[in-house]
């Protein structure tokens, strides 16, 4: 498949993957092949219980096209999105490149998305068996001074169909996104979504999804925020706009360009944000850890660092769907 062009591929997969779930008794053939249902497996957090701790994260399954088929495979939770209040296309293409010299990738999708209302179409048809979050971001056309009402109209689409949320403002692929980490707009928007989420009657678990590039004032910040605004926790880390350490040549970087990295070069760094971020929230907030997760020691790695559960894409894109299943047998072992 890496022959292939890397978007051209994902749209590959995706479409078996639709396809098989249309095959009477594929998803339970999958399910009998790839899931481990064990009761050691299972972690309470945010006061869901996830079958296992494994999940994926958002940008695999932006439209919710294949969250059954993917729960199949194995993950305990999937996370779709990010999604936008009206489908937009994205940045041109191409926009999503390997780097197999350093496992990694470089994507700047721009939220390419068929908009909220799609996706929560597809999710209320699903089964209840796949515990769903749901990612939400803003237009690009949208000023950073109206992106409240974006996060607003997408949390309520949602609302009926998933079981937690993701405010996603850390994406380096919409212009402008990142400001909205600073303190000020981030306890405004905060504070409306968690003002909407508590007038439901029945609020749903929010965390916040982070980068890997701020500064510690920054996240001495976000942790201060995050308390503030009873948020259920934080997804460490989004991608990083880095180029660091990188084994692939500087000049065939330099022909990809800007984009946010993702894969083991993020590892390190975000690993040590989520330690950063455990020991000084003690445990008064959950932590998903999200980047650079290849092997079941590096799972164990984010785990150990405080996280309560993790998240694949890159790695799950390089090693393949056996690597759920290699993680979980792991966590059984140890």
């Amino acid at each position: 498949m890496f022959l292939f062009q890397a978007e051209t591929v994902h749209h590959m997969v995706m479409g078996i993957l639709k396809f098989s779930g249309k095959i009477p008794g594929m998803l339970s053939l999958l399910r009998g092949v790839f899931n481990i249902q064990d009761e050691r497996l299972k972690r309470t957090v945010a006061g869901i219980t996830f079958p296992n701790p494994v999940g994926l994260a958002a940008g695999f399954d932006k439209d919710a096209l294949a969250f059954e088929e993917l729960g199949a495979l194995g993950f305990g939770f999937i996370e779709i999105g990010t999604v936008t209040p009206v489908g937009q296309p994205g940045n041109p293409e191409p926009r999503l490149f390997r780097l197999p010299a350093d496992r990694a990738l470089i994507n700047r999708m721009g939220f390419n998305n068929e908009g909220v209302k799609a996706a929560a179409a597809r999710l209320k048809k699903r089964s209840g068996k796949v515990i769903i979050g749901g990612n939400i971001g803003k237009n690009k056309v949208t000023p950073n001074e109206k992106a409240v009402d974006d996060y607003l109209i997408c949390f309520h689409e949602l609302f009926p169909v998933v079981d937690y949320f993701v405010i996603n403002i850390s994406s380096p692929n919409t212009p402008g996104l990142r400001e909205l980490q600073e303190k000020e707009p981030l306890m405004h928007l905060l504070q409306s979504v968690q003002s909407a989420n508590s007038n439901t009657g029945k609020p749903k678990p929010v965390f916040l999804k982070i980068a890997p590039d701020l500064t510690l004032t920054q996240v001495d910040d976000i942790i201060e925020i995050t308390l503030a605004c009873k948020l259920s926790g934080l997804i460490i880390s989004n991608t990083t706009i880095s180029r660091e350490n990188l084994v692939t040549s500087a000049s065939q970087i330099a022909e990809i360009g800007a984009g946010g990295l993702s894969g083991s070069p993020v590892f390190n760094k975000s690993t040590e944000l989520v330690k950063y971020v455990a020991d000084k929230a003690s445990k008064r907030f959950s932590i998903i850890a999200s980047g650079g997760i290849f092997s079941p020691g590096e799972a164990q790695a984010k785990l150990n660092a405080g996280a309560d559960l993790v998240q694949l894409y890159t790695g799950f894109i390089y090693e393949g769907p056996g690597l759920i299943n290699a993680i979980n047998k792991s966590l059984l072992k140890n």
